[in-house]
This record gives structure tokens, C-alpha cells and sequence, in this order.
């Protein structure tokens, strides 16, 4: 009977101990941006969106994976240590697409709390012969 007490006891405490553990926290500056108007004759733009791990433990951004092929996201490869900054880069490529307004997602896999998160983006788009 001690003997399971003892184990049940050290099964409280490595549970206990496990859950004390750190972790990861992301938080961006923002999680839109709007591009606003811009020509077909000029249609590649980009912005950067910057995030702090809040956690207590390094932060891992597994995978971006955009909405669309047109919308290319490049993020901070290595681990970002707590207190620290990083940043997602999003270049949109409207060369070929109808002009008009488009909304785009980009979904973060990462290893913080809030495993998944999205960033959008947004704009219109005009004709090449508008003025």
C-alpha cells in the first residue's frame, strides 16, 4: 500500500513538474495590412509583419502556407528566444490576375499557445490603362 502511494504521489509531482514547464507566446504588432490602391503596371508588393515571443520558451514557426500562389510568405527561420522580435514577410504578385480587390490568408503553424494564427492582407488592384 506504500508503495502505490509513493508512485501515485510521484505521478502528481511529474505531472505538476511537466505543466510548470515554459512556453512559447506569439503576439504580432498587427495581423492585417492593406496595401491599398496600386497599379497592374507595378503589381508585386510586399509589407513585413513583426511578432514578439511574450513565452517563456523559444518560439518555432513551423510553416507558412498562403491562401493562394500568388501570395508568398517568408518568416524567421530559427528559434526567436523570449523577449525577442522576428518578422513574416508577405509579397503579393498580381502579374496576370484580374485587377480589382483581393483579401489573402496566411496561416502560422508555430509551437506557441495559439498554435495556429492568420495574417491578412489586402488591396485593389487598378486596370493597367487607368489613370
Amino acid at each position: 500500500m506504500k508503495r502505490l502511494t509513493l508512485y501515485m504521489f510521484m505521478l502528481v509531482l511529474s505531472i505538476g513538474y511537466v505543466s510548470a514547464q515554459g512556453k512559447a507566446d506569439i503576439k504580432f504588432d498587427k495581423t492585417s495590412h492593406n496595401f491599398g490602391t496600386f497599379s497592374e503596371n507595378d503589381p508585386v508588393v510586399s509589407c513585413v509583419f513583426t511578432f514578439t515571443n511574450v513565452g517563456d520558451a523559444p518560439l518555432v514557426i513551423h510553416q507558412a502556407v498562403a491562401s493562394c500562389g500568388c501570395t508568398v510568405p517568408e518568416y524567421t527561420q530559427e528559434p526567436v528566444l523570449p523577449g525577442k522580435t522576428g518578422t513574416v514577410k508577405i509579397t503579393y504578385n498580381g502579374t496576370g490576375k484580374y485587377p480589382g480587390h483581393f483579401k489573402k490568408s496566411i496561416t502560422l503553424r508555430t509551437n506557441a499557445k495559439t498554435e495556429m494564427m492568420r495574417l491578412f492582407v489586402e488591396g485593389d488592384m487598378t486596370p493597367k490603362d487607368a489613370k
